[in-house]
């Protein structure tokens, strides 16, 4: 029998922060540390300006006023689906009305605790973990990505998922569209649990491995928060971070220190609910179904700068590392309009292209020769290391390189060129030096280099390079996209299924679901 004593003892911390790319001025993120009333969330607002921040907000304040009014006997999980799809239709309503924030959405992963069961409630990227007494961690909520929806198909690998330029676009969230689906979820937990709520300014920098191993080791839920924001700003910290930390029961033992196995430590499954849910208007789930929302999303919007928990002091410490640029402009697509057919284009196109080389792009580049390459192309620097290096360990370590310092790697690549890096006759120097501008938010020269890049593998027809060209198309069709240019990353995607209808050309063409892009 479970400990429902210490079940209900609980204690939390929290962090959340700008970072410290400069083009994202605003903490864009809002978070809810209740413990009274036993429920916990993180939002991760897009829509740039104040935008992301009202969205955010208003569904962190719809979901506090929720369960603020939770009673014993009310269904948790209907309440949480239905406090989220207010959430959804009050700042889709705010977004429409108002100019200002017609681009705005916003992701959110919540946690009502009730004793030793946990109700989620997800839509978008940000993320739940359990960190069980026995040293385990455990996601529980799966992202509503592209390329995470492209690895749980098997048509990509989390390694190319990880470095992925299009890693950031979410294919869900809060406020994009009339109607939004919910994940939801109810299971029971342990007596000394750790529950870690997340945008994906923290997962974008620190893994699952290195999460558990701070987890473990730090003495304290304050500290731990401490620390992921520090590996953060070590970093880059290219976005806004927020984590939650929640320790249920276990007598204020720290994370890490073991605790009797629990005899069920499985991922719990996802247990979606049928799509198209409308809010519902009785039933036993408390009086705020029998009224209106109180016009949260409106005083949201008039109080944008307040954070819906107190952001913590910036850092006054200096990063160890580099700062890298934004990766990507908050681009909410919305229905009915010109981003949302793309989007539905570029996804059928990312599906088709994905099942085509899912498992070797470039990743099994070494089983193929390359074409000859001009004497002048720029290399990275040789050490007698690198000498020894097959195509693919070179290639990978170049990609690393930029994926680490994109703005350091395009200016060192250009110089190596002689600032003239469109002049190269190697696809593979042209598509990573578009890959560095595209993480430095230089879109409009990044798909330039991708066009020439195309170019360039299309004069030498051969497997690795028929590879590349696709990856670089559909990053062109992201550089467009991200650039808000429509038309343009129409265009390239037209041409991306061209070529993967040209004779020899295999791929599934069946039509992958209409997603919308972000961040």
């Amino acid at each position: 029998m479970r400990d429902e004593a210490a079940a209900a003892r609980l204690e939390a911390a929290a962090v959340t922060d700008r970072g410290l790319n400069e083009r994202r001025p605003h903490n864009e993120d809002s978070m809810l540390s209740d413990p009274e009333h036993r429920i916990f969330a993180v939002a991760d607002g897009v829509g740039g300006a104040e935008a992301g921040e009202v969205a955010s907000k208003t569904a962190i304040d719809i979901l506090a006023e929720a369960f603020s009014e939770h009673r014993d006997g009310d269904d948790a999980e209907d309440l949480m689906e239905i406090a989220i799809q207010r959430a959804n239709d009050s700042i889709f309503t705010l977004s429409r009305d108002d100019a200002r924030y017609r681009s705005m959405a916003t992701t959110i992963v919540a946690l009502h605790l009730d004793g030793s069961r946990a109700t989620v409630g997800h839509v978008g990227d940000s993320r739940l973990y359990r960190y069980t007494p026995d040293g385990k961690l455990f996601r529980e909520t799966d992202d509503h990505s592209v390329v995470e929806e492209e690895v749980r198909a098997g048509r990509m690998t989390p390694e190319q998922a990880a470095n992925h330029p299009s890693r950031n676009i979410i294919s869900r969230a809060i406020g994009a569209e009339a109607a939004v689906e919910v994940d939801t979820k109810t299971f029971d937990f342990d007596p000394g649990t750790t529950f870690l709520l997340c945008s994906d300014g923290i997962t974008r920098h620190i893994p699952d491995e290195e999460l558990a191993a701070i987890l473990r080791g730090a003495p304290s839920l304050e500290l731990a928060c401490e620390v992921m924001k520090e590996r953060c700003f070590e970093r880059g910290a290219e976005d806004n971070l927020t984590a939650v930390l929640v320790r249920v029961g276990g007598g204020g033992r720290r994370p890490g220190v073991p605790h009797p196995a629990s005899e069920d430590d499985e991922v719990t499954l996802i247990q979606e609910r049928p799509k198209g849910i409308e809010p519902a208007h009785g039933g036993g789930t408390g009086s705020l179904l029998q009224r209106p929302f109180h016009n949260v999303g409106v005083q949201a919007a008039a109080t944008a700068t307040t954070q819906a928990a107190a952001p913590s002091a910036e850092s006054a410490r200096a990063p160890v590392a580099a700062k890298p640029a934004a990766a990507e402009t908050d681009t909410p697509a919305r229905s009915g309009g010109a981003l949302r057919t793309l989007g539905a284009l570029f996804v059928l196109a990312a599906a088709v292209v994905m099942a085509f080389y899912a498992g070797m792009l470039f990743g099994r580049r070494g089983q193929n020769e390359s074409p000859p390459r001009a004497a002048a192309t720029p290399s990275a620097a040789t050490t007698p290391a690198a000498a020894a290096e097959t195509d693919s360990q070179r290639f990978e370590r170049r990609r690393k390189a930029v994926d680490l310092s994109p703005p350091a790697e395009a200016s060192r690549m250009a110089a190596e060129a002689n600032n003239q890096p469109l002049a190269s006759e190697d696809p593979e120097f042209l598509y990573l030096y578009g890959r560095a501008l595209l993480l430095s938010d230089r879109q409009t020269e990044a798909a330039d280099a991708f066009e020439r890049a195309v170019q360039k593998a299309g004069e030498h027809q051969t497997s690795r390079n028929g590879e590349l060209k696709i990856d670089a198309r559909l990053a062109q069709v992201a550089a467009h996209l991200r650039a808000g240019d429509a038309e343009r990353a129409r265009l390239a995607a037209d041409s991306l299924a061209e070529f993967i209808r040209a004779p020899g050309v295999g791929a599934n063409t069946e039509a992958a679901p209409a997603v919308t892009p972000f961040r």
